[in-house]
């Protein structure tokens, strides 16, 4: 089934030297940029992360150091891709816990504004974990009949990814709407304010805290009652987009 689309659509998939978003770099990233009239356009790059890849990480996605040492560090791609990405919804296999939040932390390090305020999120593999429940391999076999080749490569799973939402779509035409504001809706566990979820959105629409001894508590009653708590978050180790949501409600709160 063919995806309808208002906004062009980027599908994209990282791999990365390891799984913490605040201390470890991508390596490469590839992406499936789709637009409302079908066209298609993908590309691959590979990123040098300034730092060793540990053997663990090449285990699974098979690149070593001196794959990247001759690559371009984030900082130089950074620009273009913050082009590339703007005015797109995006997508992903768990895409919300961790591709965009990574990407976002990268983003953010290179002094490029990636504002995801106004994007949709769709991750195939919480729609995949509601229906089915099973990773991506097994759900290309399942939704698309046939073996998944070249597991692990980002390009391998950024068109596995796309071509199984479009048979998800396809198996479920009465749960799942065609609709990129739909499908980003069905593949949120969360309302989360930032990408990692430090602060979620209540019943009422306002920011609380979700972790620590604040939890649950609104933002804004925290910080006026426990003035050093805004400058503990700054110096912690959180991500840049939690520190920069923070920033933003805390000047907010102060009317600037």
């Amino acid at each position: 089934m063919k995806l309808n689309l208002r906004n062009p659509i980027i599908f994209f998939d990282v791999e990365s030297t390891g799984l913490n978003i605040t201390s470890d770099r991508i390596i490469e990233i590839a992406y499936i940029k789709v637009w409302p009239n079908g066209n298609e356009e993908s590309r691959t790059l590979r990123i040098n992360p300034e730092m060793h890849i540990p053997e663990q990480s090449t285990a699974v996605h098979h690149i070593t150091d001196d794959d990247v040492k001759d690559c371009p560090t984030f900082k130089q791609v950074a620009r273009e891709l913050g082009h590339v990405f703007e005015g797109c919804d995006i997508a992903g296999f768990n895409s919300n816990h961790f591709d965009v939040p990574i990407l976002a932390e990268e983003m953010a390090r290179a002094g490029v504004d990636f504002d995801v305020t106004r994007r949709k999120f769709v991750d195939v593999q919480t729609i995949y974990h509601r229906m089915e429940r099973r990773d991506l391999a097994a759900a290309y076999k399942f939704y698309c009949g046939s073996e998944m080749d070249n597991h692990h490569a980002a390009l391998a799973d950024t068109q596995a990814t796309y071509e199984v939402l479009k048979a998800q779509l396809d198996r479920y035409p009465d749960v799942l709407q065609n609709d990129v504001e739909e499908l980003a809706k069905i593949s949120s566990y969360s309302r989360n304010v930032d990408l990692a979820g430090r602060f979620v959105y209540d019943d009422d629409g306002h920011e609380v805290f979700n972790f620590g001894k604040y939890k649950g508590q609104r933002v804004e009653d925290v910080l006026k009652r426990d003035t050093g708590y805004y400058g503990w978050m700054l110096n912690g180790d959180f991500t840049l987009n939690t520190k920069q949501v923070l920033t933003r409600l805390y000047m907010r709160m102060h009317g600037r």
